[in-house]
């Protein structure tokens, strides 16, 4: 998959999340559904497709913690020479 698709993707991506409604009433009906799941005391009984989850985005966060840091500067230059835009990222 090239570069263009993926921000083409991205680009396309709709939400389906009901925190990301526009309807505030939504936003806040998904809101206390979440905290009500957080009190404590409440015996939560978890998924297997939960666990899962949660198993996978370890995983994902463990693969990118052992990637080597990336450093990406860029120097545009206006058509007189002039340096038009620096931009240095430091992924530290």
């Amino acid at each position: 998959m090239n570069e263009t698709s993926t921000l083409n993707q991205l680009r396309d991506f709709d939400a389906q999340s009901p925190l990301a409604s526009d309807d505030a009433a939504i936003r806040s009906q998904a809101l206390r559904e979440l905290t009500r799941g957080l009190e404590p005391g409440k015996p939560v009984r978890q998924k297997v497709a939960d666990l899962l989850i949660v198993v996978m985005a370890l995983s994902a966060r463990t693969r990118r913690m052992v990637q080597p840091r990336v450093e990406i500067d860029v120097d545009v230059f206006s058509p007189s020479g002039t340096r038009a835009v620096r931009m240095y990222i430091n992924n530290r």
